[in-house]
């Protein structure tokens, strides 16, 4: 059963991609019609943002794994 839900969730996300790649296709094919220049969209990337994201994250499974531990002597 476990096997099923693995493919099934392989499945999903790969039709996930390719639906959005086919919008992808479909808007650049309708900017080419419309004379435009198609430029893939650059996706803005903080990094300072998410190395502090990723911190807090860490700290906070790292405090969660101490109190489940710490539960566990009581």
């Amino acid at each position: 059963m476990d096997k099923k839900k693995k493919v099934a969730a392989i499945s999903a996300v790969l039709q996930y991609i390719r639906t959005e790649e086919e919008a992808m296709a479909m808007q650049a094919m309708a900017a080419q019609a419309a004379g435009e220049t198609a430029a893939p969209a650059a996706i803005a990337v903080n990094a300072w943002g998410m190395s502090g994201r990723q911190s807090m994250m860490q700290l906070r499974g790292l405090m969660q794994l101490r109190a489940f531990q710490s539960a566990r002597l009581r």
